[in-house]
């Protein structure tokens, strides 16, 4: 394959001849496993590690290889080859990393659009949706909403469905659709261009699987049903993976997310939440909370039906997630630099001794 089939661009090459890597090989992270790396290159899929240089100059665990990246490599004769440079990113989706004090986690990197996959029968979220649309915005991600598993429901759940996804989330791509029919896929397919890359978003067992292979044309990822004893989707994707499809566009498989904690997205509350966004510039007071003052615009707006209250709460909410996430950067960030300056004092103290 060329590497322009699955998303090389003028930008990366002029990156490449800048940085004088004209003697490396070019290839893109389609998958992670514990830090080593499945890149594909011209000359195939080679399995890769990152250098101790790439990995010691590293500040955070995020400037590590992530899959969408680009990235240099060596090869040896072996068929052992080491990832020298990753190529910078035009977009980056994270999260808060689930157990892990105050980190982020990369979930994929150059993507173009996120399809935010939710199963209309049982997982419908409108909350979780908006989480993802926060996690996209502050990506400069352009997201796109699948509803799967129509078959399951009748007209006019799907009605309800839509008025109500239409009352909270504006000017966003609606696509539903049914794995089992396939309902839906020649819209779907429309929204795939060649050459983009997509990212898809959503929890276990609401179809990701099912739609990768229906796209692909081929039996890509296993899939299974959903359990009997919990009503739950298993996780059939153990890691995250990117793939060419049929139609020539480029789709990363993400394993379902239990917990969408959102990270670094100030910016992406205030699109996600723009009405509520600009009204708060209209409140009595500069400090206002939007939860109890008197001449607090968006309570006035709540009252008038002009902003949906159930929107308005979980704004509140991840509002106060993001300033609690902030707060524990900042504190990681203090003890990294209290522990970097002890250790610098311990070492001029031991060379002190050895004079």
């Amino acid at each position: 394959m060329k590497l322009e089939e699955f998303g090389y661009n003028d930008k990366l090459e002029k990156f490449r001849i800048e940085n004088n890597l004209n003697d490396f090989q070019i290839g893109r992270v389609v998958s992670e496993h514990k830090e080593r790396y499945v890149v594909k290159t011209e000359k195939g899929d080679i399995d890769a590690e990152i250098t101790g240089n790439l990995r010691f100059s590293s500040n955070h665990r995020e400037d590590f290889p992530a899959v969408g990246d680009w990235v240099a490599l060596t090869i040896y004769d072996s068929g052992f080859s080491l990832i020298q440079k990753v190529f910078p990113r035009y977009s980056i989706i994270s999260r808060r990393n689930v157990g892990r004090y105050g980190e982020k986690q990369i979930i994929a990197t150059n993507i173009d659009y996120a399809l935010l996959v939710q199963a209309v029968d049982r997982d419908f979220n409108i909350n979780r949706l908006e989480r993802y649309l926060a996690i996209c915005s502050s990506s400069k991600v352009s997201p796109i909403i699948v509803l799967t598993k129509i078959d399951l429901i009748n007209e006019h759940r799907i009605s309800e469905i839509g008025n109500k996804l239409n009352a909270r989330i504006k000017a966003i791509p609606i696509i539903a659709i049914s794995n089992k029919t396939q309902e839906g896929y020649e819209k779907i397919k429309m929204n795939i261009e060649k050459g983009k890359t997509y990212c898809m978003l959503g929890s276990s067992g609401v179809g990701k699987s099912t739609l990768l292979n229906n796209l692909s044309g081929k039996p890509l990822m296993q899939t299974d049903t959903i359990s009997r004893n919990t009503n739950k989707g298993r996780h059939i994707t153990s890691h995250r993976q990117l793939f060419i499809l049929e139609n020539g566009g480029i789709l990363i498989d993400n394993p379902g997310m239990r917990e969408v904690g959102i990270a670094d997205s100030t910016t992406g509350l205030e699109i996600t939440f723009d009405m509520i966004t600009k009204l708060s510039q209209d409140c009595k007071f500069k400090d206002c909370t939007h939860t109890n003052e008197i001449g607090c615009s968006i309570l006035e707006a709540i009252e008038k039906g002009e902003i949906d209250r159930a929107s308005y709460e979980n704004y509140l909410k991840l509002e106060k997630e993001n300033a609690h996430f902030d707060s524990t950067i900042a504190e990681k960030r203090k003890k990294d630099k209290k522990f970097g300056k002890s250790l610098k004092n311990y070492k001029k103290d031991m060379n002190h001794k050895k004079n």
